[in-house]
C-alpha cells in the first residue's frame, strides 16, 4: 500500500519547508496568488479532459488553488511539504465536493509512491521553488505511467537575452522568498523520457508557460 503522511493521521511537528512563501507566508500566498494563479490553473486542468477513474498526482498542491478544477470522477492525491499550506488546503475542502481528493504531506524530491502509479502528474508554480528541479521532475516522471501526462505551469527563464537579463535581475529577491527566476525549461525537460506535446501561454503577455508532455513509451524510443 502507498505510504505517506495523511492529514487524518494526526498533526505532528515537521521540519519547515525550505521556502518562506510556503511556511511563514502561507496566508499571504493564499490571498495574493489566488488572484494571480487560480484562473490559469483551472483553465489548464479542465482543458486536459481527464477521464473517469484516472489517477492524478498534484505535486505541491499548496493551499488548494486547483481543488475545484479536477473532475469528480477521477482520483486525486495532492502532496506538499508544508504543513501550513496543507492545513489551509484542508480548511477549504468540502466533503461533498472534494471527496475525490486526498492530501498527504510529502517531499516532492522523494515521492513515496511506486513507479508508474499515476495517469497524470501535475505541478503548478512549484518547480522553481524546490532546490533540485531536475530531481523533482525525475520523480514526477518515475511515478507517471508510460504514455501518461506530465503537466507543468511555471515561470521559466526567457530565451530572449534582454528579457532574461531584466527578469534575472530580481533573482536575489525571489531567492530570499524561496524561488528562482533563472531556471530554463530545457535544463529540466529530458527529451529521452518525455515527449513534448504542448508548450504555450494563456496570454501573449503572461510570464508563465504551460508545458504538457507525455511519458515516453517503448514505441517512442
Amino acid at each position: 500500500m502507498e505510504q505517506g503522511t495523511t492529514l487524518n493521521q494526526g498533526r505532528r511537528k515537521e521540519l519547515p519547508h525550505r521556502s518562506r512563501i510556503y511556511s511563514d507566508l502561507a496566508g499571504l500566498y493564499d490571498h495574493v496568488f489566488t488572484r494571480v494563479f487560480a484562473e490559469r490553473i483551472d483553465r489548464v486542468v479542465k482543458g486536459l479532459s481527464i477521464p473517469a477513474e484516472a489517477k492524478v498526482l498534484e505535486v505541491g498542491i499548496g493551499t488548494g488553488l486547483s481543488l475545484d478544477a479536477y473532475p469528480r470522477q477521477c482520483r486525486v492525491i495532492g502532496i506538499d511539504l508544508s504543513r501550513d499550506m496543507l492545513d489551509r488546503c484542508e480548511d477549504k475542502m468540502d466533503p461533498a465536493q472534494h471527496e475525490h481528493i486526498e492530501l498527504r504531506q510529502m517531499d516532492a524530491l522523494h515521492l513515496e509512491f511506486p513507479d508508474e502509479s499515476f495517469d497524470y502528474v501535475t505541478a503548478f508554480h512549484v518547480i522553481t521553488v524546490v532546490p533540485e528541479p531536475k530531481k523533482m521532475l525525475a520523480e514526477m516522471v518515475r511515478v507517471c505511467k508510460p504514455g501518461g501526462k506530465i503537466v507543468i505551469i511555471n515561470h521559466f527563464s526567457s530565451e530572449r537575452a534582454l528579457i532574461r537579463f531584466v527578469v534575472d535581475g530580481v533573482d536575489p529577491i525571489t531567492r530570499y522568498l524561496g524561488w528562482s527566476t533563472r531556471l530554463r525549461l530545457h535544463d529540466v525537460l529530458d527529451s529521452g523520457v518525455l515527449v513534448l506535446e504542448k508548450r504555450y501561454k494563456t496570454s501573449p503577455w503572461s510570464l508563465f508557460t504551460i508545458v504538457e508532455a507525455r511519458k515516453a513509451t517503448t514505441g517512442d524510443r
